[in-house]
């Protein structure tokens, strides 16, 4: 992303000729800021994102958006030093990734690289593990053996049917700049691959029953995403090596936002015959899970979403003590954007009716905003407690599950209003105007990218499991 990649002197100008392009893209009904904006870090997986899982299932949603001009996310000096083939990476990345693209590319050094190929081997993951094409016989060999393609030089697979299978045709592309990263890098991605794999694996035939194998399956298919981002970033050096190690707080993060997804694709998920929201909870109040989109199950359908949204809250604390830890500028406004997201999107997904008509999702004109704020500690613990707020002004004196509901926004409350004082600013040593143009122009880009995506299909931003 220009202004953040490499902070060189053409950075404001690619900044302002972004903005115009952007400007350009969206001038049509002018209506695009008025549109909803899916969750960043959805599932990607389970779509595409199911994230999540599949994100342009169409073969003309590509095309479409391969007919407009992409933005100029990486300054020219960056572009110029890197192999066609990283390249092509990018290009990858921003056709398959609106939400992320932009955000992944304002990583600063040689992250941003190693963050966009774990991205694309984990896309490709996924969209094997979407496919409903494969066999089964053929495709949990390929799950739990995929981790080895990324050695193999020739690997691709060519019969997907999904709509990001480029990145499984072109596989070799990715494998060979996987194969460029430092050791460090390699052994991070690798191994996450082969555990992600082997836990797709076990949830192919397998339903979401327990509220325990609910955890299991989003720390199959998000956790892992989180704990692998965060040893790539120790790995970097631009963070210290406990924000790695600490595997409890990398598993939240994903967790947060996986849970989140689920919540709201409820009846996206339900109307094409996958089911996400754990057994346990919603047989408490249904005989099935797609009763709740009757209107006489409003009650019921409302009581059981009020119980998952209290349990992905629970992973709130753990947000804020793993944002507090981050010290780099561009790993914190890539781990903070996506959380204060999905707390939003929670804030709209509480005790909300329209769960069960539609995926609801936050507006993007809130998007963009929360995208210019989440730059700061302060800032990040300022928003949760506004939604926190949000939420507990809607808290039913009837709710089942009023007094957990009451006690998890407590803990949240006093978590994100400790003494703001003690908090270190993550901006003193940047100047506002790059910071400003980076944000902007990352908030732009993602506009840019969905808007362009938008004209090709009418599905939501996040369709699969991983959360990036």
């Amino acid at each position: 992303m220009a202004g953040a990649c490499c902070k060189c002197s053409v950075s404001l100008s690619v900044f302002k000729r972004s903005l115009c392009v952007a400007q350009r893209s969206t001038g049509g009904s002018g209506s695009t800021t008025s549109r909803s904006l899916a969750l960043s870090g959805g599932r990607l997986g389970e779509r595409g994102v199911h994230t999540g899982c599949c994100w342009a299932a169409r073969p003309s949603a590509l095309r479409a958006v391969l007919a407009y001009r992409q933005p100029d996310f990486l300054c020219f000096s960056c572009q110029e030093a890197m192999s066609g083939s990283l390249r092509t990476c990018y290009v990858y990345l921003n056709q398959t990734s609106r939400s992320f693209a932009a955000v992944i590319q304002a990583l600063d050094g040689e992250l941003r690289h190693a963050v966009c190929i774990f991205y694309l081997v984990l896309r490709a993951l996924d969209t094997v593990e979407d496919d409903m094409t494969i066999p089964l016989e053929k495709k949990v060999p390929m799950l739990k053996d995929f981790h080895t393609y990324l050695y193999q030089a020739d690997w691709c697979f060519t019969e997907s049917q999904e709509k990001d299978r480029q990145v499984l045709a072109d596989f070799p592309t990715i494998s060979v700049e996987f194969r460029n990263l430092g050791q460090e890098y390699r052994d991070v991605i690798s191994d996450i691959c082969h555990r992600m794999g082997v836990g797709m694996a076990e949830f192919l035939e397998k339903k979401v029953g327990s509220m325990k194998e609910w955890d299991k399956y989003c720390h199959y298919v998000a956790g892992l995403v989180g704990i692998g981002l965060s040893q790539l970033f120790s790995a970097s050096r631009l963070e210290d090596p406990e924000v790695g190690m600490d595997t409890e707080l990398a598993n939240s993060m994903g967790l947060f936002l996986q849970k989140t997804n689920i919540i709201r694709d409820y009846l996206e998920d339900t109307q094409q015959g996958r089911a996400f929201w754990p057994e346990e909870a919603w047989s408490q109040f249904a005989g099935k899970l797609e009763d709740f989109a009757q209107p006489k199950k409003l009650e019921s359908a409302l009581s059981c979403l009020n119980l998952l949204v209290t349990d992905a809250l629970h992973h709130v604390p753990d947000v804020i003590a793993y944002l507090s830890r981050l010290s780099n500028q561009s790993v914190f406004n890539f781990c903070a954007i996506p959380q204060v997201m999905a707390i939003a999107t929670l804030s709209v997904c509480y005790n909300n009716p329209m769960v069960f008509q539609r995926v609801v999702k936050i507006r993007k004109g809130q998007a963009v905003t929360l995208m210019m704020e989440a730059t700061s500690m302060r800032a990040v613990q300022s928003i949760i407690s506004q939604y926190n707020q949000e939420i507990l002004q809607k808290v039913s004196l009837t709710d089942p599950s009023r007094d957990k509901t009451l006690h998890i926004l407590s803990l949240i409350r006093e978590k994100s209003s400790l003494s703001q004082s003690t908090l270190p600013s993550r901006t003193q040593h940047l100047s506002p105007m790059y910071l400003s143009a980076a944000m902007l122009l990352a908030a732009l880009s993602w506009q840019y990218l969905s808007t362009t995506a938008a004209q090709a299909q009418d599905t939501g931003d996040m369709q699969g499991h991983l959360p990036l």
